[in-house]
């Protein structure tokens, strides 16, 4: 998979991926980059290729502002039950998309599932999730058969309260069509989040993040 740029590359190597080649216009700058933002990764940062703008263009496809890429198997993550998997129905904005994983992956949720026709391995996808597609497993749903409680948020369901059971799935529709009537049918509960009257959505992102902060908070307190 393509990692563009210092901080997709930062995470993936954080959770394990092998990264090879990893890639720079400037050595020197990637480092100086590492010592600021990620100091812990120093030394996998020194053994990093150094190449000219040509070659990198030929081996990423586009330059990158970091001068930085690199290039890691996809990992192979099992799915933990002891925490909420997030389930993103027919997700069809990619940069969101990757975004959600990302706020998932920084509330350590269990993974992220989707349903449709995106690749959720899309590198659009993983470009807006900054490598943190490594952090937790990240796949197409199966099936909506699951184990525990599939709890689907939706603007005319019950307002959220009480906690969220750690086996939890998670269902989030798409920003335009919602949730698919599948999903709905499948679901345990549907509940919605608190929102001010007159506002007519959340972003996806903002959705999940709340979502799996009602579980975190919960479970903490």
């Amino acid at each position: 998979m393509l990692l563009e740029g210092f901080h997709a590359v930062k995470h993936a190597l954080r959770f394990g991926a092998r990264v090879h080649p990893l890639l720079t216009t400037n050595l020197s700058d990637a480092v100086e980059l590492a010592e600021s933002h990620a100091p812990d990764l120093v030394e996998a940062f020194k053994q990093a290729t150094e190449v000219d703008r040509a070659e990198f263009v030929k081996q990423v496809g586009k330059t990158h502002p970091t001068g930085v890429a690199g290039f890691a198997a996809r990992p192979q993550l099992p799915f933990d039950r002891n925490a909420p998997i997030v389930l993103l129905d027919n997700p069809r904005n990619l940069g969101n998309f990757g975004a959600a994983i990302r706020v998932a992956a920084g509330l350590d949720a269990g993974g992220v599932i989707s349903t449709g026709d995106v690749d959720p391995w899309h590198p659009n996808v993983l470009r807006g999730s900054a490598g943190l597609h490594f952090a937790l497993p990240v796949a197409r749903a199966e099936s909506l058969d699951f184990a525990g409680e599939l709890i689907a948020f939706d603007a005319d369901g019950d307002l959220l309260t009480g906690p969220i059971p750690d086996d939890a799935v998670l269902a989030f529709g798409s920003e335009r069509h919602g949730l698919s009537d599948e999903v709905r049918a499948k679901a345990t509960r549907i509940v919605r989040l608190p929102m001010r009257d007159k506002v007519s959505s959340y972003n996806l992102t903002t959705s999940v993040a709340m979502g799996l902060y009602h579980w975190a908070i919960h479970r903490a307190s």
